[in-house]
This record gives structure tokens, sequence and C-alpha cells, in this order.
């Protein structure tokens, strides 16, 4: 049978309860021994309406850092979710285990989706899942057989497909917002943008900019995936890793992998005028953003721009429509602005402003409920 753990290690406990994380509503820390099972999934926030976020399946160093991650990213979900004018709270799901499928070593199986669509489904649709790293539609499809709060589904099973679609698109519009604010022209044409990270999200942040006459610089960990984009776009080049990308000539930089990407050995080395990225958690502790600021570096915040793909899940919960899912993407380049401008006016880094204006949401809808 499955059930939710008791949290042994104190380092889990001191992580869970610790203020600074924001006072989360509610947490589930999720065991099925016969699957393998091991989850958290963390509540944020449902001030706005059910928490909605996506699962990341990772190979974890430790429980602590897993309960860490799913906490931060749930908080960051609150805010994203505010920004981009959904009726949905924060939430937010990580699996712990090496996300290659059983049959080729890794832990993911049917059984262990099943066994964790069961546990999304005890909290009775508090929590609304999707895909995040490590998860695809494939995954929510099998999740979705076990929990009615599934979203990222295939078109197949009456979902709305990849949503990296839409992420891309919405962190083409928030850096198309940055190039307004800082060069007077909403277009990334002639400018040099460096893509750290062309997976799921990535590769389609490429089609968008060099579409639109931007010189694109990538690297990856993965270098099938650096191949597969410069099959498509040849006149791509890539560099060796993400320091040497970082001191490249670049006048955007889009951190496009895992979080922490912004922190006190790689803001110092930055030649971009421009961060605008789709990883979430890009400032790796407090005082980044003002480190950007200070250096005259342009930071447009990460759960802003990266919102489209949780406006194209959300929309997925009222039958997907592609179209009406991209004219609300589309309405990150106006909220990147606003908070451009909102930064301006403060006298505070835009990191700062975002942050300001998704509280004071989730503040009025707390007064109004």
């Amino acid at each position: 049978m499955s059930h939710p753990t008791a949290a042994g290690d104190p380092g889990v406990l001191s992580t869970l309860f610790r203020s600074e994380q924001g006072g989360h509503e509610r947490v589930l820390l999720c065991q099925d021994r016969e699957s393998g099972l091991r989850a958290v999934i963390a509540v944020h926030s449902t001030a706005l309406g059910p928490a909605l976020g996506g699962t990341r399946f990772h190979a974890y160093a430790s429980d602590e850092e897993a309960v860490r991650d799913a906490l931060n990213l749930a908080r960051g979900m609150s805010y994203k979710n505010a920004l981009a004018g959904l009726r949905h709270g924060g939430g937010k799901a990580v699996i712990i285990g090496n996300p290659a499928p059983a049959s080729e070593g890794g832990a993911k199986s049917e059984a262990l989706l099943r066994a964790y669509g069961r546990f999304v489904a005890s909290l009775n649709g508090a929590y609304v899942t999707a895909c995040d790293v490590g998860t695809y539609v494939a995954d929510m499809d099998v999740v979705a057989q076990e929990c009615q709060w599934t979203t990222g589904r295939s078109p197949a099973a009456g979902g709305a497909g990849d949503s990296s679609v839409l992420t891309a698109f919405g962190v083409f519009q928030g850096m198309r917002a940055s190039a307004q604010t800082l060069w007077g022209a909403p277009t990334l044409d002639g400018r040099t943008v460096g893509v750290a990270g062309v997976g799921k999200v990535g590769h389609h942040l490429v089609d968008h900019l060099v579409a639109d006459g931007a010189r694109v610089v990538v690297t990856d960990v993965r270098p099938e995936v650096v191949e597969r984009v410069r099959a498509r776009h040849p006149q791509v080049t890539a560099v060796a890793d993400t320091d040497a990308l970082i001191r490249a000539d670049l006048d955007v930089y889009a951190p496009c992998a895992l979080g922490g990407a912004l922190n006190d050995e790689t803001v110092p080395a930055l030649t971009a005028r421009v961060v605008c990225g789709a990883a979430n958690n890009q400032l790796a502790h407090p005082g980044v953003e003002k480190d950007l600021a200070d250096r005259g570096i342009l930071y447009a915040p990460d759960y802003v721009v990266n919102a489209g793909g949780v406006i194209q899940v959300a929309d997925e919960l009222l039958g997907f429509d592609f179209e009406r899912a991209q004219a609300k993407a589309a309405l990150i380049y106006d909220t990147t602005l606003a908070i451009f401008e909102r930064a301006t006016a403060d006298g505070v880094p835009p990191a700062v402003a975002a942050d300001r204006i998704a509280e004071q949401r989730m503040a009025e809808a707390r007064r109004t409920s």
C-alpha cells in the first residue's frame, strides 16, 4: 500500500520548517516501496486557486536537496502564476531518482508513475501536476490514469501536448521586451544571444531567435542536442561549456537548463547586457539581483518570462485551444515591460519589482476570499 513517509532526517525537517522558505501550506513526502517511488509534493499557496506546477524527476544528491528544490520551485510557481494572470496558486513536485526508463537502468516505470499519480490524487485537487525537467507528455498520460488533476497530457489523451513550445515563445517575448527597454526596439535582429541548454525549451527558443535575425551561440552537456540544433540551423555556433558561453561576446545570455545559473562566479564573468532565459530559480541566492543591476545587466525575472508553459497547461483545464493560450503567452511581453517600468519607478532591481507585484496580487486574493 502506498503511504506518506515520516521524515527521519533532521536536515529535511529543518528545510521543511525554515521560515525563509515562505510558509508552505502543505508538503507531502511520498514513498511507495513496491515501485521505488520517493517524491516530495509541495503546495506553497492556493490563494489564487488550486496550486499548479510541474513534476521534476531528478537524481538528487540528497533528500535534503530534493526537499529544498521542491519548496523553492513551489514558491516560484506561486509568483509565476500570479504574474501570468492565472487563477492558480503555486505547487511543485520532485521525484527522486534517475529519470531514465527502468529498461535503461533508470528509476522511471509505469508502476512508479502510477504510484505518484495516486499521491497527487490524494490531495483532492489542491495540486494540479504537469511536466517538468525529466518528465514528458507520455509520463503525464500514465499519471493521469490514477489522477484527474494532471495536465501536460498528449492530444490523444485529451491534453495540450508539449508545453515547452509556449515556454520558449514566452521567453522570446520577454527577450523582446528586454531589447525594447535597453535598445529601443523589440527585436533581437543583429544581436548575439547565448543559449545555455538546448533541450526541451532551448531548441525552440533558438528557432525564434534565428527567425528574428539573431546570431546564436549555444552549449549543452549533451553533444547530441547541440548537433540537432546545428543540423537545423547551420549558422548557429557552439562552445564547449557554460563558462565559455558566459565569457563570449554576447548581448543576451539565456540560461535554459537547471537553476542557480546566476551566482557569485558567473555574474562577474558575464559579458551580456541582458539575462533572459527559461531556467527556474536562476538567482543562486538573495543579492544576486542587485549584483546584476550594479553591473548594468538587465535581468528579466525567470518566473515571469518562462510562464508560457504553465499558461498552456492551465488552458488545458478549460479544453485546450492553442491560439487562446498563445495569445495569453504573448502578454508576457507587456508584463515584462511593466516590471521594468516598476523597477525604474521604485529604484529596485526587476526581480524585486516582480516579487512586489506578485505578492500584491496574492494578498488581494486572500483579502477577498
